[in-house]
């Protein structure tokens, strides 16, 4: 077990526990964010997820997107499928099946008194706010903060209000792209590498935290790495298909690794031979 890794798994891990929102907050057209009674003694790291349920409709691994110190479980839903549209429509009150949590943790150990890249990705802003949660309250631990977050329009764009936050923080870095521009929109426009510059970071002193598309995290690795950032300095989350949460299912199985039992965050050293390859 690794010091990205941190588990707190049930006795039972595939007997779900029944659990209510609390809360439901839209954030853009598709976007919605649950808060969720959590079980006694539940605890989670930054970068781990839940399995969420729905008797009759099905299950799927959701991120953690709330403040690991201020308890209660918090997740961010796109509503794409069957089970995410219906998760994503429940209101305070409905009941769910919930499994977890599981999974490896971002880097904060590591992180400490190094500079520290966040880039992220449409929804991937999400898997990565416990980190950033973390990172902005206790900031002197850290070096230089740099948020890049690259989205398709103003109108997906993530926690726009903690985004503002974050921005007004001393020594924060916070910047932002669209893939599109529309209405009032005077922001950068682009993709994310673009917004990688010479000076936001010391190449021999940080690290970087990846999480968006996989396109998205193959192209800001290679531009890590042209920056002088070395292999084992950058982590990834990867978002491959998950379906027991434990390793047995195969559902995930990356080379020897499974996501949902070794990931899903990776050091990009250990993956860098599997990274980019397509799922059959």
């Amino acid at each position: 077990m690794t010091e990205a890794t941190a588990r707190k798994i049930p006795p039972d891990p595939m007997l779900p526990e029944v659990t209510r929102v609390r809360r439901r907050r839209r954030e853009t057209h598709d976007v919605w964010t649950l808060a969720l009674e959590a079980p006694p003694g539940t605890g989670f790291g930054p970068g781990q997820f839940n399995m969420l349920c729905l008797p009759g409709v099905g299950e799927v691994p959701i991120s953690m997107s709330g403040d690991p110190e201020r308890g209660g479980l918090v997740h961010t839903i796109r509503a794409v499928g069957a089970v995410s549209t219906a998760l994503a429509g429940l209101k305070p009150g409905a009941q769910l099946g919930l499994r977890g949590p599981f999974g490896s943790t971002w880097p904060l150990a590591a992180a400490a008194g190094r500079d520290v890249v966040i880039m992220a990705g449409g929804l991937g802003l999400a898997p990565l706010r416990p980190l950033l949660y973390r990172l902005f309250a206790r900031p002197r631990d850290y070096g230089r903060i740099t948020l890049l977050y690259g989205t398709r329009s103003p109108d997906d764009i993530l926690f726009e209000r903690e985004l503002q936050r974050w921005r007004d923080r001393a020594g924060a870095n916070v910047l932002v792209t669209v893939d599109h521009a529309a209405g009032d929109w005077r922001g950068p426009v682009g993709v994310v590498t673009s917004l990688l510059q010479p000076g936001q970071f010391d190449p021999g002193n940080s690290i970087a935290c990846i999480c968006g598309p996989e396109v998205m995290m193959r192209f800001s690795i290679g531009n890590l790495i042209d920056m002088g950032l070395p292999a084992e300095s950058i982590y990834l989350s990867m978002e491959r298909n998950m379906k027991c949460a434990v390793g047995h299912c195969g559902h995930c199985q990356f080379g020897p690794a499974f996501v949902c039992r070794d990931g899903p965050v990776f050091r990009y050293d250990r993956v860098r031979a599997l990274f980019g390859l397509k799922e059959f």
